[in-house]
């Protein structure tokens, strides 16, 4: 395939680029988590069309550079053509930006380049990639409404005990009488608000940034995940979107060509819990030494049976990446249904959550009011 033959500039530059390859710095990208998700699903559909064209990586590089808008994206596809032209192949241009080249996407096009099937490789990164994006849009669309809703009743809380409630506490106040316990905490938690904000906000902020750094550590991370799993509802879907990542990522990887023990290692990271990931490492080692992977992955509770045993006939008949791809089909499959049915359940609970916070404010508020005789004859 041209796009397989023309990965590297020439064989005297090659081997300078495996010199010049240990020497060469990485490139840290700003912003490269976006750059995963928006630009190298599209790029690397657009490449892999090309590529199939018989046009040769350089030339491919320097049309979708051209045609790229994204100012950081185009100076990563510069760079990456500015190296190959230089000698590296093109997995070890791409593994030079590992901000936005992880290592299942730089092993899977090593892989292809080695075996003369680039385009073919590009193509299955590319709808590897659309359908993690498209996986990851559902999660996050789903989730987004409940947040979104509990952050404006958590505003307009903050604001009735900030602006309104002194107001009431005043008016209150002309009467020197005692007010109803329930009006009464309101009131006191009104002016513990409006005296400590600034602290109760640093706090806050400075909780989820602790968090935040508590969970980059790895006894945090793995404290973390393993909590997600536990979570009713959400550990369940935490769970299954793990496990459609595991089976859609080992198979693209051993489909292209890539040696499974280095595939475990990148589909115990690429599976995004840190619990799992740890199962398929021990799961690595047991292959290593001659056992199958499902045999490993049916000691824990975490991989359901169903999911071994179909890893085990796929082992059994050689057949692992098809297994593999019904499997991941499966659990996006059960993603589906379970976002559907936890839309569906959030709803009434966002109704009754908003009703109880800001309908028990106000009646706390209003409570005197209806309680005006007993008050005023005290």
């Amino acid at each position: 395939m041209a796009g397989g033959t023309t990965a590297r500039a020439g064989s005297g530059g090659a081997a300078a680029a495996k010199g010049g390859l240990g020497k060469t710095k990485v490139q840290r990208i700003p912003g490269a988590r976006k750059l995963r998700l928006k630009q190298l699903p599209t790029f690397t559909r657009q490449m892999a069309a090309m590529l199939s064209s018989g046009m040769p990586v350089v030339q491919t590089l320097e049309a979708l550079e051209e045609q790229t808008v994204n100012r950081t994206f185009k100076h990563v596809i510069n760079g990456v053509r500015t190296r190959i032209e230089g000698g590296y192949s093109f997995s070890e241009a791409l593994a030079t930006y590992p901000d936005v080249f992880d290592k299942l996407y730089v092993s899977m096009m090593q892989a292809g380049e080695t075996g003369g099937l680039l385009a073919e490789t590009a193509a299955r990164v590319a709808a590897y990639l659309e359908n993690h994006v498209k996986l990851r849009r559902k999660v996050v669309s789903a989730m987004t409404y409940p947040v979104i809703v509990m952050l404006i009743v958590s505003l307009i809380a903050t604001g009735i005990l900030v602006f309104i409630v002194p107001r009431f506490a005043a008016i209150y106040g002309d009467f020197g009488a005692k007010l109803p316990g329930p009006t009464q905490v309101l009131v006191n938690v009104s002016f513990g608000v409006r005296r400590y904000f600034l602290l109760v906000a640093a706090g806050v902020v400075g909780f989820f940034i602790a968090l935040g750094k508590f969970k980059k550590t790895e006894s945090g991370g793995y404290m973390w995940d393993s909590f997600m799993l536990k979570v009713p509802v959400f550990g369940d879907l935490t769970r299954k979107v793990a496990l459609a990542r595991f089976a859609a990522t080992f198979a693209q990887l051993m489909r292209s060509g890539v040696p499974i023990l280095h595939a475990l290692d990148i589909v115990s990271v690429a599976v995004g819990n840190r619990v799992l990931g740890k199962v398929i490492l021990a799961g690595r080692d047991d292959v290593e030494k001659g056992e199958p992977l499902s045999k490993t992955l049916g000691k824990d509770k975490n991989y359901p049976r169903m999911l071994v045993h179909m890893l085990e006939a796929g082992e059994q008949t050689g057949r692992v990446e098809d297994m593999l791809q019904k499997i991941s089909e499966f659990y996006e499959d059960e993603v589906d249904a379970i976002l559907a049915g936890l839309t569906s359940l959030i709803e009434p609970m966002l109704i009754v959550f908003l009703g109880v916070t800001v309908g028990g404010i106000v009646l706390c508020l209003l409570l005197p009011i209806l309680k005006i005789h007993e008050i005023a004859s005290m």
